[in-house]
């Protein structure tokens, strides 16, 4: 473990559920406090590498090959670093540690399995930096749900607000951290984010996810079917809990019309994430959104329909939310190196706090 008494200069990479590219972001922290956010970019995945990636989603109960996708993938991720980089004007040695996500393919923790691939020795020697990776085996491992992982960060961040605070990720799965006055923990994954949404649109429109919440917008809402949908068994299971992105299935929607079924499925997010805030140990009067699904203005109206309380986008407490989920790795990388928890028993149902993370040096 690394002992580092002072802040430190780290650059986080997520590439999420939503499978549209790397999020890179730098931050200054000292892995406990958040200091200051120095630059951050997004860059998209090719169509290749996108729909190979896809496929290895699909397919990843069948533990297919995957070496060649996790080589793309990777040297995408090199690119993302050296474009933020260049953006920022910083060279290689500059940067203390990179925390590299991954791209997850399979997630069932019930069954001690999370799968992220992404090669971080094949990172650091590309990228000239130290980097910690594999950020969720050591939680599973012990018996944790490993997921979601960015609470710690929240709860750093979010050090001045006023609480109780709900902050809500809708990412292709839509999960939530819940903040108590004196800091306490809860997080869970509410259900589905814009991955259903997302996907519907792709075989009923060849669009890649709604823009704004357009489609869903003109659509009228099958009550039935979003009856159906929530009668899943996962919505009353006492948190802390996780999910696979295809966890849930959009079968009961076919033969709705695109908009309508679009409309059904952005109900159901919102919805899930009401049902959500019943495990809530206390009521919350702020939701705080990040994640892509903050720019569907439909799906934050729905949100707003049926959290009756406020909803905003992150950047309404000064936080970037496009930089948040990688800017939150760039922090656990520094914890990593510290041997500091990231993980805890009210945030993936671990059996004690939790250090993780696998670290490969750059070899320079």
């Amino acid at each position: 473990m690394s002992e580092w008494s002072d802040p430190v200069l780290a650059l986080g990479l997520m590439s999420g559920t939503s499978i549209d590219g790397v999020d890179a972001a730098l931050l200054w922290t000292d892995g406990r406090s958040v200091l200051e956010a120095r630059g951050s970019l997004t860059m998209p995945y090719d169509d290749a590498l996108r729909s190979a990636l896809r496929a290895a989603i699909d397919q990843a109960e069948l533990i297919p090959d995957v070496k060649s996708v996790e080589r793309a993938m990777t040297l995408a991720h090199a690119a993302a670093i050296e474009a933020l980089l260049r953006q920022e004007d910083l060279l290689p040695e500059m940067v203390k540690i990179v925390g590299f996500h991954g791209q997850t393919l399979l997630h069932r923790p019930d069954a001690g399995l999370t799968w992220q691939i992404g090669d971080g020795t094949m990172l650091a020697v590309a990228s000239e930096i130290d980097v910690v990776s594999d950020f969720r085996a050591a939680d599973v491992a012990a018996g944790g749900e490993g997921a979601p992982l960015a609470p710690v960060f929240h709860a750093a961040l979010a050090s001045d607000l006023k609480k109780p605070l709900a902050v809500l990720n809708v990412g292709g799965v839509a999960n939530v951290t819940w903040i108590g006055r004196d800091g306490e923990l809860l997080a869970f994954d509410t259900g589905p984010g814009n991955a259903l949404l997302d996907d519907w649109c792709l075989a009923h429109a060849g669009t890649a996810y709604d823009e704004d919440g357009r489609i869903a917008a003109v659509g009228k809402v099958d009550d039935n079917i979003l009856r159906q949908l929530l009668e899943n068994s996962y919505f009353d299971r006492a948190p802390p809990k996780s999910l696979d992105r295809n966890a849930f299935s959009s079968a009961p929607l076919e033969g709705l019309s695109l908009e309508d079924g679009a409309a059904t499925l952005v109900a159901f997010t919102a919805r899930s994430v009401a049902r959500a805030a019943q495990h809530f140990p206390m009521p919350v009067e702020r939701w705080l959104v990040c994640g892509g699904g903050r720019q569907n203005s439909h799906l934050m109206r729905r949100l707003r329909d049926a959290l009756t309380v406020s909803v905003e986008p992150v950047e309404a407490a000064g936080w970037d939310g496009d930089a948040l989920e990688a800017q939150a790795f760039a922090y656990l990388a520094v914890r990593s190196r510290q041997g500091l928890p990231l993980t805890f028993p009210a945030t993936t149902g671990a059996p004690r706090p939790l250090t993780g993370g696998e670290f490969d040096a750059a070899l320079l």
